[in-house]
């Protein structure tokens, strides 16, 4: 994301001079992608179409993650991101334009928002009404109970595809806002902005792409945060989320939980570009239990592993291993074993002072010794490592 240089020195009291920024605007992007342009007589190739729908949609999965920081890191919001204010540069950068309308956040609502995106794709309607609440949109006075039966209503039956609801962003407000309307909400400034930000760029996506979907979108930055984000507020969300309250996990909404934010973009968000935790070493296979497995082993004993290590301390211990040890639990231990095996095949090379890439898929280890690259086909040292942990 980037915005404009303001030139201190040839601005003035009533005159502001701002750096010109290059690049394609969503209308235009959105042009070529459709074949649609204004001009009559241009006309674009196939190849042109598809770069300019890849490009557009980028834009738009960066503006959705753009619009969340900005509410949860700064609490400053570009509130009037239309298609006229949004440029997409040659280097794949956002940029903002005119930010003549911003609104400040405070800091419960922001969480009190990321928490509502979180309860909307768990469809845990009553805590999505304890967000509206803390938010300042329902009024005193109100039935919660009444609303909450409203909101399953009308967002109940949605369609879950891959952990994320298979509804529109918009279609999502639509209902809501008809909820708001039997219950006089009250609807505060950033509250309607920032909805209509997100809005807005569902609104082009879904011009070159039916199947976009905000909140999948929105969703990686969310895991990310909550995963990481050592913060009350952080940890009370993710914890309504996997836990009871006799502190049990909840086992289905902690895998929708997973299925909805460990994605190959999720998960890449979360490890750290180095040695230790990159997931570099981790197959390219989209296998999300896997690439799960090895996500926990690496960031738990890390610094960024405190907020798994609260979760692990305050979940219910004797719940927490009938569920390791119960039967359903099968793959995910063998994939556990594989992922320690692949980790301490690592270590074992590291300390060896050889850089090794190891993935258990392929079963291919490259050697680097100096100068020297020498690639191993199958490793029967890797093997009998994964046999030993899979006994136990």
């Amino acid at each position: 994301m980037c915005v404009p240089k303001v030139f201190q020195n040839l601005s003035r009291k009533r005159v502001l001079t701002m750096e010109w920024i290059v690049g394609d605007s969503p209308t235009q992007l959105l042009s070529v992608s459709t074949g649609n342009s204004d001009d009559n007589w241009l006309s674009y190739t196939e190849k042109q179409r598809i770069e300019a729908k890849g490009r557009l949609l980028d834009m738009v999965n960066k503006g959705v993650e753009a619009t969340l920081i900005q509410l949860v890191e700064t609490g400053l919001l570009h509130a009037d991101p239309h298609p006229g204010n949004l440029r997409y540069t040659s280097s794949g950068q956002l940029c903002f334009l005119d930010f003549g309308l911003l609104c400040r956040v405070e800091k419960k609502h922001q969480f009190a928002m990321l928490a509502s995106i979180v309860h909307i794709v768990n469809g845990d309607w009553a805590s999505l009404v304890n967000a509206l609440d803390e938010m300042d949109v329902i009024r005193p006075g109100t039935n919660f109970r009444r609303v909450t039966l409203d909101l399953e209503y009308a967002l109940g039956d949605v369609e879950i595809r891959d952990g994320i609801p298979n509804l529109n962003f918009s279609r999502v407000l639509a209902k809501i806002f008809s909820i708001a309307v039997k219950y006089h909400f009250r609807m505060p400034p950033y509250f309607t902005l920032l909805l209509r930000s997100l809005a807005s760029f569902e609104g082009l996506a879904l011009a070159a792409d039916k199947n976009f979907k905000t909140f999948e979108a929105a969703y990686p930055y969310v895991f990310q945060k909550l995963l990481t984000e050592n913060s009350t507020a952080t940890n009370k969300i993710l914890f309504s989320v996997v836990l009871n309250k006799k502190k049990e996990f909840q086992w289905q909404k902690l895998a929708l939980f997973i299925r909805a934010g460990a994605t190959r973009k999720g998960l890449s968000r979360i490890i750290k570009t180095n040695s230790e935790t990159s997931l570099d070493h981790v197959s390219n296979r989209s296998n999300n239990v896997f690439d799960l497995a090895n996500l926990v082993l690496r960031i738990l004993p890390s610094k960024d592993g405190a907020v798994l290590r609260r979760l692990l301390m305050t979940a219910n211990g004797a719940s927490l291993i009938q569920a390791v040890i119960s039967k359903e639990a099968k793959v995910f231990r063998q994939q556990c074993c594989m992922a320690i095996a692949d980790i301490l095949y690592l270590w074992i090379f590291k300390a060896l002072g050889q850089d090794v890439t190891t993935t258990h898929s392929g079963s291919r280890v490259i050697l680097a010794i100096g100068t020297n690259k020498k690639v191993l086909s199958s490793s029967s040292d890797y093997q009998n490592l994964y046999m030993i942990m899979n006994l136990f």
